[in-house]
């Protein structure tokens, strides 16, 4: 079975600037600055960064914080936690846009 998306692409990101390096060169210089440690603590912004992964649905991501998050000396329970905070503020965003669907059938007053 050939799968959509290739696990060996990960390692290989840094060719994506094969196209445009300028702009790849400033995306990584920018990706590395937000990283970095700051207000939030690097194992921090490993875990939000492992439920925002999460969050878009980006195995590649996935694949990257769940070894950040590791590397960072998070453990199971907490990246864990990170992924169900992640779900119930996608399921919430899902579930508040029923706001829009009762204002318009109170509009279309059915």
């Amino acid at each position: 079975m050939n799968p959509y998306y290739d696990h060996a692409h990960l390692s290989k990101f840094g060719d994506i600037a094969e196209g445009a390096p300028e702009l790849a060169k400033k995306f990584f210089e920018y990706y590395g600055a937000v990283f970095a440690a700051g207000a939030l603590s690097q194992r921090e912004k490993a875990l939000i960064a492992l439920a925002v992964s999460h969050t878009v649905q980006c195995p590649y991501c996935i694949d990257s914080w769940t070894t950040g998050s590791l590397e960072q000396g998070a453990d199971l329970e907490q990246m864990t936690e990170a992924v169900h905070v992640a779900c119930a503020i996608r399921g919430g965003a899902s579930l508040v846009h029923g706001m829009q669907m009762k204002a318009h059938v109170k509009k279309e007053g059915m």
